[in-house]
């Protein structure tokens, strides 16, 4: 009788490194300061989380309730400039950041179509420079009926 011997054990692979959110990290050093130095534009902005990986029925539920791929990463609802409000497709800075789909570059383009500012900045000293020069721009006059 042949003598029952375990099957060899299963090479140990090496651990994953956990990916880095580059770009949600410099997000958040952005708000930080948006927060400390402009603080009107800070309680006017907000973030629009449609990044991300998701399983496939939680994505077809966020589209049910309006989720639109492409939509920029951040708004600032000040009319400045003639302009209705300041919009921006955020990516991280260079060599960590990611290309922009053709849904986001179809955004920028229609919400500039539409009277916004909508602008792509890569990096913080990109979207703190952007949002220093619009916050500067004289206020929108809106005529009210």
């Amino acid at each position: 009788m042949k003598k029952w011997t375990a099957p060899p054990a299963a090479k140990k692979s090496k651990p994953r490194k956990p990916k880095i959110d580059w770009e949600g990290n410099e997000q958040t050093v952005f708000f930080n300061w948006l927060r400390l130095q402009h603080k009107a534009a800070f309680n006017m902005a907000y973030h629009a989380p449609n990044g991300g990986n998701r399983s496939e029925s939680e994505g077809a539920r966020l589209k049910r309730q309006g989720v639109k791929a492409g939509v920029p990463d951040v708004c600032i609802a000040i009319a400045k400039g003639g302009y209705f409000g300041l919009y921006i497709e955020f990516k991280a800075t260079p060599p960590k950041n990611s290309a922009v789909s053709v849904s986001q570059g179809e955004w920028l383009a229609k919400l500039n179509a539409q009277g916004y500012k909508a602008v792509l900045c890569k990096g913080l000293d990109s979207i703190m420079a952007e949002v220093s020069d619009y916050l500067k721009l004289p206020a929108t006059v809106v005529e009210k009926d």
